[in-house]
């Protein structure tokens, strides 16, 4: 059986010999090369129905490959889009999650090659494997090697009027990748998602989208090379998005969308069509200012991974429509206050820092909320020692110490027990307060002017 019984990586090689087969009909082959793929098609259909009990239907990944989590022996993990939870103090294991969502890992020989191609340290995250996973990475390198350019594409989804700090880490990475690809980037808010989903009215989505949107400046993004929408003024003003928005609707069913994201007859028609807006940033002529029409540039979407049913549904859809699929980097989740059970979540302020937080209030957070890895009493710690991997004030300093070296001897001194709980909390303390203090200054600087720029439909410098 192919694909090394992953049923992800069989569907896709099923999707791509069905294409084989259709270009060599289009192409008049002769009879026994038609013959020859159809006959592979078959087979590759009849191993994809032993591995995974279901019949192959285009356009429908294996639904154990998607999100029905009581048909994997993952423990207790859950991992959508809309909830992140696990049983496991450590968090959720990605090495699983990898195999369940038929992605890539991301490995030595990639960020070797990253670094290869930009000439820069790569980032911590890439270092630290907190962007661990990827899809198709490698065909964005080959282009960039030939000179060939490509755009990035994130978000955020407005819910609340701050941001916590495990908001900015797809940002404060698509920073590093924009500066060091020198390419030009596009950041969806949707409010109209959070509309949707939440119980708030419109106007407070809209007005969320913008305060974020200074969040999101102020992390330091070129303006000429940016730009940040919201879905609700952006849709209705570019026939081009709306058009990407409308095919990709036309080519997923209901029952698609209900075994991708776990959708139920009672869940609003909006709902079920939000997805395709999701999906609509993904191809570059949804930005006409931009790109004009052309649909030969390829997006790369940094997100945290439980936004990838999203984008494995956009990458099933573009070949049938014409269009490049896009390229993904999946980071892990931020793991709450409280613990790596579930991420942080912005409606409960004490599971998070957030970015408006005095230091007093960091501080406090941390010393009272922050799980430790620590031991009981001083004795037994100096004795038996902490464990850093459930340890959240260590899990933090991952994301935001940006030495390795000492990174490296706090784990070492935690595990032997030479550095105490509070003195780790300490670090983690020291470590914050002025990153939190420095951000509010730039935010400060981002007048409403700044935040009408970024968010201007325009042409951005962009080099092809």
């Amino acid at each position: 059986m192919s694909a090394d019984s992953n049923p992800m990586a069989l569907y896709e090689q099923l999707r791509a010999q069905g294409d084989a087969v259709r270009e060599i009909k289009a192409q008049k082959g002769n009879k026994a090369d038609v013959d020859a793929a159809v006959q592979l098609l078959l087979k590759m259909k009849a191993d994809y129905k032993q591995l995974t009990g279901q019949d192959y239907q285009a356009g429908r990944p294996p639904t154990d490959a998607v999100m029905n989590d009581e048909d994997h022996d993952d423990g207790d993990d859950q991992v959508d889009p809309w909830n992140v939870s696990t049983s496991s103090a450590k968090g959720v294991d990605y090495d699983k999650l990898i195999v369940r969502f038929g992605s890539s890992k991301i490995d030595q020989e990639l960020v070797d090659r990253i670094a290869r191609l930009t000439g820069k340290t790569p980032h911590r995250f890439l270092r630290r494997g907190i962007f661990f996973s990827h899809r198709d990475m490698h065909q964005i390198l080959d282009a960039y090697e030939k000179q060939k350019s490509f755009y990035l594409y994130t978000g955020r989804g407005p819910s609340s009027e701050a941001m916590h700090v495990g908001h900015l880490i797809p940002f404060i990475f698509t920073k590093w990748l924009q500066d060091v690809f020198d390419v030009p980037l596009v950041i969806q808010m949707t409010d109209d998602e959070k509309y949707l989903w939440k119980d708030l009215s419109l106007e407070d989505c809209h007005r969320y989208a913008v305060e974020n949107a200074r969040d999101i400046i102020a992390c330091g993004f070129d303006l000429d090379k940016t730009f940040i929408f919201s879905d609700l003024e952006y849709m209705g003003a570019s026939p081009s998005f709306y058009r990407n928005v409308v095919k990709v609707q036309k080519h997923v069913t209901f029952n698609q969308v209900k075994g991708i994201f776990g959708f139920t007859d009672s869940d609003c028609i909006g709902k079920i069509s939000f997805p395709a807006i999701q999906a609509a940033p993904s191809f570059s002529n949804s930005f006409p200012q931009i790109f004009g029409d052309r649909i030969d540039v390829q997006c790369l979407i940094p997100c945290a991974i439980d936004q990838d049913p999203y984008f494995r549904m956009t990458r099933d859809v573009a070949p049938r429509i014409g269009y490049l699929k896009p390229a993904l980097l999946h980071s892990t989740f931020f793991p709450a206050l409280q613990g790596a059970q579930t991420k942080m979540s912005a409606s409960d302020a004490n599971s998070s820092i957030f970015l408006t937080d005095t230091p007093k209030q960091i501080k406090n957070k941390v010393n009272k909320h922050a799980f430790s890895g620590g031991k009981d009493t001083v004795e037994e710690h100096r004795k038996f020692g902490g464990n850093p991997d459930v340890d959240v004030s260590f899990m933090y300093l991952t994301f935001f110490l940006e030495d390795d070296e000492q990174l490296e001897k706090i784990r070492q001194d935690y595990r032997s027990g030479a550095l105490l709980t509070g003195e780790l909390k300490k670090c983690l303390i020291e470590t914050l307060q002025p990153m939190i203090a420095a951000h509010q200054e730039r935010r400060k600087l981002v007048t409403d002017e700044t935040v009408r720029q970024f968010m201007t439909p325009r042409k951005l410098r962009f080099n092809c």
